[in-house]
C-alpha cells in the first residue's frame, strides 16, 4: 500500500514504539507543556525517525490520510480542537488499549459510530466491550525490543515487569505479587517499583537484557487486555508464569511456555520448579519464544495494520 500520513495522539509510549514500525508517516500533535496525549515521540524508547512531532496548531494544516485516536479526550474533545473541519471527515480509527471498566461485560464504549473503525488489541477486549454500532478488528500486539537480548535465566530470581503497581494495586496484583515475594526469590522493574525494593524505571532500550538474566518472568496482572511484559518476556525466550485471566490463557500454555492458573499457590510451586530446575526454565521459554515470534511478530502486526487501513481508506 502507498505510504500514508496518519495523525496520532501520544498515548502508549510501548505502543508508538511498536506502530513506528509500520513503514507510514506519523504525526504526533505537541503542546508546550506536554500535557497528556501532546508529549510526542517517547523519550524512553528507539522510535523510528518516520515518527514527527508537529506543534498542535499547525495539525489543520497537515495533508492527512486518515486518524486514529486512543482516548475518549482524543476522541470528544481533541479532534475539534486542533483538526480543520476536512481532516474530521477523514477516515477514523479508534485503537482501544484496555478492558472494559467499571464493567466487564456491561461498559458501552465511548465511541458508538459505523463511520468508525474500532481497533481492539485482544479478541477478549472485543468479546467484553459493547461496541454499539462501531464495526471491530482484533489486530493483536507486537513488541519492539533489542534483538540481542536473549533469555540467560542465571539469576536464581523471577521478575515481574509493571508500571506504578502501587498506583492500581488490585489489577496490577500488588497482593499477589507481595504474597509470591514471601514465598520466592521475585523482583520487579518499572516506574515506583524502587519503593518496593525493585529496579524502577529502567530505560526501555536496556530492561529487557536486564529481564534476560532472571529465572522467569511473573505476570501478577488481574485485570488487562494482555499484559506486554509477557509478550516481551515471551520474544525473549523467558518461561512465564501468569494469573489465567483475561487473555493470557490463550497465549500462554500451561505447563508448556510456563504456568498459568488462577490458583496462586500452583503459581508459586511453579516458580519453585523453574529456580530449581534451569534446564527446565530454558525449554519452557525456547517455546515461548517460538510462539512469540509466529504469533507476535512484528511482520504479522504490520500486516494486520496494513489491511485495517486499506479498508477504512476504501
Amino acid at each position: 500500500m502507498r505510504r500514508l500520513n496518519i495523525l496520532i495522539w501520544h498515548i502508549h509510549g510501548s505502543y508508538l514504539n511498536v506502530l513506528s514500525r509500520v513503514n507510514h508517516n506519523w504525526f504526533l500533535p505537541i503542546k508546550p507543556d506536554r500535557g497528556p496525549g501532546y508529549g510526542g515521540r517517547p523519550t524512553n524508547h528507539d522510535v523510528l525517525p518516520n515518527m514527527r512531532e508537529v506543534p498542535a496548531e499547525q495539525v489543520r494544516d497537515l495533508d492527512l490520510d486518515l486518524v486514529i485516536f486512543q482516548t475518549p479526550k482524543n476522541y470528544h474533545e481533541d479532534q475539534h480542537e486542533i483538526l480543520s473541519e476536512a481532516q474530521r471527515r477523514l477516515p477514523q480509527i479508534y485503537l482501544e488499549h484496555n478492558t472494559p471498566r467499571p464493567h466487564p461485560t456491561d461498559t458501552q464504549h465511548p465511541v458508538d459510530d459505523p463511520r468508525v473503525l474500532l481497533v481492539h488489541v485482544t479478541h477478549f477486549n472485543n468479546l467484553m466491550w459493547d461496541n454499539g454500532r462501531t464495526p471491530t478488528v482484533v489486530i493483536e500486539h507486537s513488541v519492539a525490543i533489542d534483538p540481542e537480548a536473549r533469555y540467560d535465566g542465571r539469576r536464581a530470581q523471577g521478575i515481574a515487569l509493571i508500571n506504578g503497581m502501587q498506583g492500581r494495586p488490585r489489577i496490577a496484583g500488588l497482593d499477589l505479587f507481595l504474597q509470591a515475594r514471601e514465598q520466592v526469590a521475585l523482583t520487579c522493574a518499572g516506574m515506583q517499583t524502587e519503593a518496593l525494593g525493585g529496579y524502577g524505571d529502567v530505560p526501555y532500550r536496556d530492561l529487557h537484557r536486564l529481564a534476560a538474566e532472571h529465572r522467569f518472568l511473573f505476570s501478577p496482572m488481574r485485570y488487562t487486555s494482555l499484559p506486554l511484559a509477557v509478550i516481551e518476556g515471551m520474544h525473549i525466550g523467558m518461561p512465564i508464569v501468569a494469573l489465567a485471566t483475561t487473555e493470557v490463557p490463550a497465549a500462554v500454555r500451561d505447563g508448556e511456555m510456563g504456568y498459568v492458573s488462577c490458583d496462586t499457590a500452583y503459581l508459586v510451586e511453579g516458580m519453585r520448579h523453574l529456580l530449581n530446575d534451569q534446564d527446565a526454565a530454558r525449554r519452557m521459554g525456547a517455546r515461548a519464544r517460538a510462539v512469540a515470534r509466529e504469533r507476535f511478530g512484528i511482520e504479522r502486526f504490520a500486516r494486520d495494520w496494513n489491511a485495517a487501513f486499506a479498508r477504512v481508506l476504501s
